[in-house]
């Protein structure tokens, strides 16, 4: 009886919100009349759309004279090829291709043009330079590595790639071990299903490469660059600052998540026979998937979690999401929090769009770039998208950047009804520290390199010294104490970083932007598709 109660208040909430939207304060249960949300923001002696500390870092990639040295030498001397055939959504082939041009450089091989995902679920038939400036990205890469945009014969005969997969997270080693004989014996070798295999802990000269390629190699052409600015151009039009929210809920990654949103039996029936394609699956636990952080917050969690954060109603918000599961009735209560709600579909009209949406990957980019540009990144997911963002804002100047510690949030959701708005807010702004895209908020090597490239950021020593800071998150969280005058438990945050470590676990792909009538055309996700093309590890 009490879990049928539990979930007959989690339908109340949007009702209460979608009716209450226009009132100065929302009542999100009738139950608990003092959870209050107030429309307004909270000043809490912070920078809401800015670091303070990132002025002290900045992106460092630059190759060492030694790697410089070796590169050019090793170029000189190679007739080995090596192609990349990537896997997946567009955020997911990004760090294909930048492992891709490493794995090259490791092998001593010359690089043709990696190849991009044309037959699986997201069914675009972009190719290479339909996305990227592939003449920018052979030029950029030159002294690294070698790249040709086509494999050529030798001596006038067809060179045929013998075709091979390496495992997931493969070493320098265990290229040269694995690969580089195939290799040398038969002179090129294109690697299949190419995502997440690399290792993620490797020197810092090649870390550095890795940096070069995914934050100034990879550039998207000026087509989709020129559609990109427009939007941001028209959300600076709308407000000054504005927060991007990439939002994942479509129906097959909630089905697959195996967790529960409560949508009672209803949402019971659909999601699980969606989940049923998977034979492989087993049998979920909702609640044990909740409480290990591997859920993705709901519209409405995302919303408070926005407004425990301080962000008011007037803020302009940017959302970047697929199909929704329930539609406009599930993003109501974000509607209600925060009514200017913007997308590329409401910021531009279908002709300029009539270009890219037939192609999901091209939309992607429209939102990366979006996203990118953003004040303030937010996410409800802890996909590809959200953590090749959260590496690419770090090491161009920490723009703020917040991933839900779904792990702690979730059992301040479940029992928020208990508690008052105040008592609510502090908690989740307690929670999130570390997980705000501050510097030194992650430690170096923990979670994957795309999302905390710490090898490629730079410390301006001098600078802080001037300022006589020594900044760390637990300095963040006692200026949080001061200048908030929280009364926050501060055994909940002693270790903050090491909330970080279930992060690997909650690694549900960039299943970023299907559409169901463009993407796929109208075909539902085969029954007998394999999980390693459809979820990343």
């Amino acid at each position: 009886m009490k879990k049928k109660k539990r979930e007959t208040k989690r339908h109340n909430i949007p009702a209460a919100l979608k009716n209450g939207a226009k009132a100065e304060e929302s009542t999100l249960s009738k139950e608990a009349s003092s959870f209050r949300v107030p429309r307004s923001g909270w000043r809490l002696g912070r920078h809401l759309w800015s670091s303070r500390l990132s002025k002290f870092y900045y992106g460092c990639s630059n190759a060492s004279e030694s790697f410089e040295n070796v590169a050019a030498d090793r170029r000189k001397n190679s007739d080995r090829y090596l192609l990349i055939a990537t896997s997946g959504g567009l955020n997911q082939q990004r760090t294909g291709i930048t492992d891709g041009v490493v794995a090259a450089y490791i092998l001593n091989a010359i690089l043709v043009v990696p190849k991009l995902d044309q037959k699986s679920f997201w069914n675009d038939s972009s190719d290479f330079a339909q996305i990227f400036d592939v003449d920018w990205f052979i030029s950029f890469l030159s002294k690294d590595v070698t790249i040709i945009k086509q494999l050529h014969g030798k001596d006038g005969k067809a060179l045929n790639p013998y075709r091979m997969r390496v495992p997931r997270k493969c070493t320098p080693t265990c290229y040269l071990t694995k690969v580089l004989p195939v290799l040398n014996k038969k002179h090129a070798v294109q690697l299949g299903k190419f995502d997440y295999r690399l290792s993620n802990r490797l020197d810092p000269d090649l870390q550095k490469l890795r940096c070069r390629v995914n934050y100034h190699a990879l550039k998207f052409t000026d087509s989709i660059l020129e559609m990109g600015k427009k939007l941001v151009q028209r959300m600076r039009m709308k407000s000054e600052h504005f927060i991007a929210l990439h939002l994942r809920f479509e129906p097959d990654m909630l089905a697959f998540s195996g967790c529960y949103f409560g949508g009672g039996e209803k949402e019971r029936m659909e999601l699980g026979k969606i989940r049923r394609r998977w034979k492989s699956l087993h049998t979920s636990n909702p609640d044990k998937e909740r409480r290990q952080g591997r859920c993705p917050l709901t519209p409405e969690e995302v919303g408070l979690m926005l407004r425990a954060l301080g962000f008011g109603s007037d803020v302009h918000l940017y959302v970047a999401s697929g199909e929704v599961y329930g539609g406009e009735e599930t993003l109501a209560p974000l509607k209600a929090l925060f009514p200017n709600f913007h997308s590329k579909e409401t910021l531009a009209s279908m002709r300029e769009l009539a270009p890219f949406s037939s192609f999901s990957s091209r939309m992607a980019a429209l939102d990366f770039i979006v996203c990118d540009e953003s004040d303030v990144f937010s996410t409800n997911n802890n996909g590809n998208m959200a953590k090749i963002l959260a590496g690419r804002r770090r090491y161009f100047g920490h723009k703020p950047t917040i991933r839900p510690n779904a792990k702690k949030l979730y059992k301040l959701f479940m029992s928020r009804h208990n508690k008052t708005w105040e008592e609510f807010a502090s908690r989740v702004r307690t929670h999130q520290i570390g997980f705000m895209g501050e510097p030194n908020e992650v430690k170096p090597g923990r979670g994957e390199f795309h999302e905390n490239p710490s090898s490629c950021i730079c410390e301006d020593s001098a600078a802080k010294a001037r300022a006589g800071l020594t900044l760390t998150p637990q300095n963040l969280l006692d200026e949080s104490h001061r200048n908030g005058k929280e009364n926050i438990n501060k055994n909940e945050t002693s270790d903050v970083t090491d909330e970080h470590s279930t992060e690997d676990d909650q690694d549900l792909t960039d299943m970023d932007y299907v559409d169901h009538e463009t993407a796929v055309k109208g075909r539902g996700l085969p029954g007998e598709m394999l999980l390693e093309e459809f979820f990343s590890d």
